[in-house]
């Protein structure tokens, strides 16, 4: 009889259980890698842009148009939407009954959301100088994702995922009373190299 063969001892099985349950956990709650570095690099990519374009004082830093700015912005929201909902979708499917509902649901609240959100910029801010339709593109999109966050940790229950929707919700305001400078720099800042940081730490962890 090889060793493979033996009989396991009450030690080994329990090991092996307890393996099992926290790879099965690891899986239910996500990969950080999914659920937060897109939107980071998302971020810091299309608020550093926009920062170039505004700058603190009114005069821009680099040569990029503030419509320049904003698609970089939204086509990379768009990707790291696509890959935070394909991170949902991982996190869901061993579920199964109210829990597979609940997140189909939720990714498709992201496409609703950023749906609903480009239409409603796209009609208001030709109402607006320019300056002020770009932070209200900026401001609208974070404030979408800062509700979904908030909303997924509360489903299921995860209070890292909640108070991180809460920290977007709070960058976003400060920078929207500050000005689409601020708003730009406070972005990229805080919220695009921290959501990579916090996805990278959550990922050892994990």
């Amino acid at each position: 009889m090889v060793d493979d063969d033996r009989e396991k001892s009450p030690e080994e099985m329990l090991r092996v259980m307890e393996e099992q349950s926290t790879a099965t956990v690891r899986l239910l709650r996500g990969d950080p890698l999914l659920l937060y570095v897109p939107w980071g690099v998302a971020w810091l990519l299309g608020f550093t842009a926009l920062f170039l374009h505004y700058g603190l004082d009114g005069r821009p830093y680099a040569p990029i148009s503030q419509m320049q700015g904003v698609a970089v912005l939204m086509v990379a929201q768009v990707v790291a939407g696509a890959v935070a909902a394909y991170g949902v979708v991982r996190m869901v499917r061993l579920s199964r009954g109210d829990s597979s509902s609940r997140g189909l649901m939720y990714g498709l609240a992201w496409f609703a959301g950023m749906g609903l959100m480009t239409m409603i910029a796209s009609r208001m801010t030709l109402q607006l100088p320019p300056d002020e339709s770009g932070l209200l593109w900026a401001g609208f999109s974070l404030t979408v994702v800062a509700v979904l966050y908030m909303t997924g940790g509360a489903i299921w229950l995860q209070w890292p995922m909640f108070f991180i929707g809460a920290w977007v919700a709070a960058v976003n305001g400060l920078g929207v009373l500050l000005g689409a400078g601020w708003h730009a720099l406070l972005t990229a800042a805080l919220l695009g190299a921290g959501f990579i940081l916090v996805g990278g730490w959550l990922r050892l962890r994990w």
